[in-house]
């Protein structure tokens, strides 16, 4: 049996990141991952499709090019080229990520599929071939998620796309049916109406995006059926069955009643599911919560010493920059013997709908369970001269703002560059800058963060 300081298992962006910190501390190192290197992020999430985002994107400002004076006929969607160019940008970022962590001393890159046989003892079945077993004082879990697919009649029958299988279409879908509208559903949604798909979204509340505000769920949902994307909320899909033609027969429920649709693709975006069973933490000791993800404490250790989990497999949020961030913490106060925590972090994200929604902090509706004191502060993008100017002024600003404290307590934007509006107003929340100070910062004119200015106009005296 191998001994190392350090086992990890998963490279996603926790696993890679910390493996070559703790190799370059001086720690002998192994990092296991039984797939790709760079983990969701790099193969089946905010690398590939971003990069699709761009070409849909594409597509809809030749659409709408004649609103600026620009008229652009006859644009054709080559699949083929949208698909390859992803696939170029994926695989350069792989390698690169895979040739770096090869090149690091005192590290050990291993493809298999790891399990617990014992405490710290880990049993890996090669991709090669074969086995090994190895144990260290210090086990670090990056395991990640997977699609989590419902239980439904008929699902398991038909070629159901997830959010890794779509990335491998090269035909555009003639009619895509989406079950959940949450964020992979509205980016895949929007991204396929413009390449020309018909699309169907259904979901089972009362409205789309359940976690946000009610106003910014109404606006997103403008946005959407503006594009002709049909959305059915109370619904739920019970049934699924292929024709001869090689179509999809979907039942579901909506508002009460059965209703009947035919599609030639269904996404199943209903949420992730922690990538845990194989790993037979039984073995262990190690705590999991009802939904099988591992629980950990503030500084993101399980209730076994030494052993770690980071990421989406601990419960999230499951964002890339949340992982990377829990990389940050664990090496920290291992290495640099700090005493960080995920106490009070700012929980910054972002949906790469057009426009984006950037968030951060609390929202109103969270403000006002909690019984906070606080104002509401909105500016409609229509008052942004920036989105006037290049022709997109959907959406709207919003912050939730301390009256006594003058603090910014959480914000939201929906519009152009709705991610990096966000950002800004999010270091001044963690730098303690008040909205009324932050009202007479000079902001390089014209931009879309300018805009912060007049946001808070209304609560200066």
């Amino acid at each position: 049996m191998e001994k190392y300081d350090a086992i990890i298992i998963g490279s996603g962006q926790a696993g890679g990141p910390l493996a070559k910190k703790l190799a370059k501390s001086g720690k002998k190192t192994v990092l296991i991952e039984k797939r790709y290197i760079g983990g969701t992020c790099v193969n089946d999430g905010c690398t590939p499709t971003k990069t699709w985002v761009a070409s849909a994107k594409m597509a809809y400002m030749a659409d709408k090019s004649s609103f600026v004076g620009i008229n652009i006929k006859n644009y054709k969607i080559d699949m083929h080229r949208v698909k390859k160019r992803k696939d170029d940008i994926v695989m350069d970022a792989r390698n690169g990520s895979e040739k770096a962590l090869e090149a690091t001393k005192n590290l050990t890159l291993i493809f298999g599929e790891a399990r617990f046989i014992d405490e710290k003892v880990i049993l890996i079945e090669l991709n090669e071939g074969g086995t090994l077993e190895m144990t260290a004082d210090l086990v670090f879990i990056n395991a990640g998620a997977k699609a989590l697919i419902p239980d439904i009649e008929g699902l398991s029958e038909i070629d159901y796309l997830t959010n890794t299988s779509i990335l491998e279409l090269e035909k555009v879908p003639k009619h895509l049916l989406v079950i959940g509208a949450n964020y992979v559903g509205m980016e895949f949604g929007q991204m396929f109406r413009r390449f020309g798909s018909k699309v169907t979204l259904l979901e089972r509340g009362p409205r789309i995006l359940a976690r946000e505000d009610n106003d910014i769920a109404e606006e997103m949902h403008k946005l959407l059926t503006d594009e002709q994307i049909d959305i059915y909320t109370d619904a739920k899909a019970t049934g699924f069955k292929k024709t001869k033609k090689g179509n999809i027969k979907v039942t579901a429920t909506i508002k009460g009643k059965e209703q009947k649709f035919t599609c030639s693709h269904v996404l199943v975006a209903t949420g992730r599911a922690p990538q845990t069973g194989a790993l037979q933490l039984d073995k262990t000791g190690v705590k999991l919560n009802e939904k099988g993800f591992i629980i950990v404490d503030d500084k993101l250790e399980t209730n076994v010493p030494g052993i770690y989990a980071l990421g989406d497999v601990n419960g999230g949020p499951a964002f890339t920059h949340i992982a990377y961030n829990d990389y940050t913490i664990v090496y920290r106060n291992l290495i640099e013997k700090q005493h960080i925590s995920t106490k009070d972090r700012l929980l910054p994200y972002c949906m790469f709908t057009d426009p984006q929604l950037g968030r951060v902090g609390i929202t109103e509706e969270e403000a006002k369970k909690q019984g906070s004191n606080v104002k509401i502060v909105k500016l409609p993008m229509s008052h942004v001269a920036r989105a006037i100017e290049v022709g997109d002024t959907r959406g709207f600003m919003k912050a939730v703002v301390d009256p006594k404290t003058k603090k910014i307590l959480g914000a939201a934007v929906l519009g152009q560059e709705g991610g990096e509006i966000m950002s800004v107003l999010q270091m001044a929340m963690e730098g303690g800058i008040t909205y009324d100070t932050l009202r007479y910062f000079v902001f390089a004119h014209p931009t879309y963060s300018e805009s912060i200015n007049n946001l808070f106009l209304g609560l200066v005296d």
